[in-house]
C-alpha cells in the first residue's frame, strides 16, 4: 500500500483520489487497458460533483 501511495505522490496526483477512483471501476475496466489505471496515466474526474467536493 505504501508503494501505491508513494507512486501517486511521485506522479503528482492525490493518491487517495486516484485509489478511490480506480478501485470504484477496476472490475468493469477492460483487461487490455489496465495501463489506463496507472497513476501517471490516470486523469481525475472533472464532473460537477467532483468539483463541488
Amino acid at each position: 500500500m505504501y508503494s501505491l501511495v508513494l507512486t501517486g505522490k511521485m506522479s503528482g496526483i492525490d493518491p487517495q483520489a486516484w485509489l478511490a477512483d480506480i478501485l470504484g471501476w477496476i472490475t468493469s475496466h477492460p483487461v487490455h487497458c489496465l495501463d489506463d489505471l496507472l497513476p501517471w496515466n490516470w486523469k481525475p474526474a472533472t464532473s460537477a460533483a467532483a468539483v463541488a467536493a
